[in-house]
């Protein structure tokens, strides 16, 4: 896809792996739209965009909510046009053991506060904002790509039932979506990211990260622009659908 004039929608692109695919499909011409919660965020976002002679627009969006994403999304396509592409890239995090337990007494277990919150965001997320992406590429008679953002988290790890299993479903659904949205022109992608340099991994101590980047093959965490290649890849391969890029320093071999 050609992405000069196109409306891109971006979920948690104010900031972190969302505002580096907005830099870098911004930089190759794209309109972009940016979906997150905080306004001021957002708003900074756009600004530093516009600073670099990139068009966006900001949008407060709840994905984990029905409604605030129609309305998003309607909103978009009053501003801007219809979209003709989107990456489902917002997510949270709620880590905790499944059971935590010692000499046979459980201390502690996941809630499903825990397990729900990160359900709705990081999957019925996804599907909400796919489905009215999908609808709107359709409804404008347009190719379309949609790039769901997974995890190498999706083949399972430790402490995290509710975040491996919602990315594991992403890719399900990539895989689904390719084969059911291809008679209407749409493609679909997933990028599974390994340990990347953000404000998340930023917040870990020192020791931690060492002993991370100690296990990646190129020892090294990874960058948001590497992640933001493998979404623009997506987009500019014409023959790339329903797959999924791991972006991971070879950590998952």
């Amino acid at each position: 896809m050609e992405l000069t004039n196109k409306v891109i929608a971006i979920t948690g692109g104010a900031r972190g792996l969302g505002f580096a695919m907005a830099e870098r499909l911004g930089g190759q011409g794209a309109r972009l739209a940016l979906l997150d919660m905080s306004g001021e965020q957002l708003d900074q976002a756009v600004s530093q965009l516009h600073d670099s002679g990139i068009e966006a627009q900001a949008f407060i969006v709840n994905v984990a909510d029905e409604a605030s994403v129609k309305q998003g999304f309607d909103d978009i396509a009053s501003r801007m046009g219809p979209i003709s592409g989107l990456v489902n890239n917002a997510g949270i995090t709620r880590d905790a053991l499944l059971v935590k337990a010692k000499e046979g007494e459980v201390a502690q277990r996941m809630s499903l506060k825990e397990w729900q919150e990160v359900m709705d965001v990081n999957l019925t997320g996804v599907f909400l904002c796919g489905r009215e992406g999908a609808t709107q590429m359709i409804e404008a008679k347009q190719e379309g790509v949609i790039v769901n953002i997974s995890s190498i988290s999706r083949a399972g790890n430790m402490g995290q039932s509710n975040y491996s299993a919602a990315k594991a479903g992403i890719a399900a659904l990539t895989v689904t979506w390719a084969r059911e949205l291809a008679r209407h022109g749409i493609r679909t992608g997933t990028v599974a990211p390994g340990f990347i340099a953000t404000e998340m991994t930023s917040a870990m101590r020192p020791d931690m990260l060492e002993r991370i980047a100690s296990n990646v093959p190129l020892k090294r965490l990874g960058e948001p622009d590497n992640i933001a290649q493998a979404v623009a890849f997506i987009f500019a391969n014409d023959y790339f659908t329903g797959r999924t890029i791991e972006c991971d320093g070879g950590l998952r071999l």
